[in-house]
């Protein structure tokens, strides 16, 4: 029997990703999710009953593809995700403002965090399942959705790069003050991730701590259809 979600995320390698995080800013992680779990989860795109909210990302202006918002209360594979994930980052959440002068104000668990959220009217469910065909793209931005979101979030490949599809990169560009902008092309297998910021993350200046600003989009997918997931921790107003 494989291990259950949550155990898989605790044996990652979190010494590591922490250091990868601090020096980069972002940080890969090995496949987790096994093949029949990620057609798991892309089975559930074709049940509307599993979702809040649809975006079609052109109508929009985000780009060319279509999202979906899953709603309250989550599959529980997404559920196990999103709380193990959130137990690690929260250490480096609460790092990171330390490094950066604030106070570190994450609390330890998900449920103590979403319900700041809800204090803030931030009451709606953020995890979604994203889904492009040949010639899909997703512009750069931010997944904000408040005043108040975690500092980072989590991606998923849910099918695999070169067999499923071609193109469809994942891009993320890091705005860095006074300088030109520096950017990074990722690819994941499917079942593996990708940890990376929601706003912005410390850089060690001369004079000590100072942030930069990130988004993140996806390249134009040039065959075939790309599914992936996305786990933000924050809800959304």
């Amino acid at each position: 029997m494989p291990k259950k979600i949550k155990e898989r995320i605790a044996e990652l390698d979190w010494e590591g990703i922490q250091n990868t995080l601090d020096k980069q800013g972002y940080a890969q992680f090995p496949i987790i999710l096994e093949k029949d779990e990620c057609n798991e989860i892309i089975n559930t795109y074709k049940d509307e009953g599993f979702f809040r909210n649809t975006i079609n990302m052109a109508r929009c202006r985000f780009g060319i593809g279509e999202y979906k918002y899953y709603q309250e209360p989550l599959p529980d594979m997404l559920q196990q995700l999103r709380e193990a994930f959130y137990l690690e980052l929260s250490k480096t959440a609460n790092r990171w403002n330390e490094m950066l002068g604030r106070e570190a104000n994450y609390p330890q668990t998900l449920a103590q965090f979403l319900e700041h959220c809800h204090q803030q009217g931030q009451l709606r469910s953020t995890p979604l399942i994203l889904k492009y065909d040949a010639g899909g793209y997703n512009c750069l931005h931010q997944d904000l959705y408040g005043a108040l979101f975690f500092p980072f979030q989590v991606v998923f490949a849910l099918n695999q790069k070169e067999l499923d599809y071609t193109g469809g990169e994942f891009l993320l560009v890091e705005q860095r003050p006074r300088a030109q902008s520096r950017g990074h092309v990722i690819t994941l297998e499917r079942g593996a991730g990708l940890i990376f910021p929601t706003n912005n993350r410390p850089v060690l200046g001369t004079k000590g701590y100072y942030r930069t600003t990130l988004r993140h989009g996806v390249s134009n997918v040039t065959s075939g259809t790309r599914f992936t997931l996305g786990i933000i921790f924050h809800d959304a107003k």
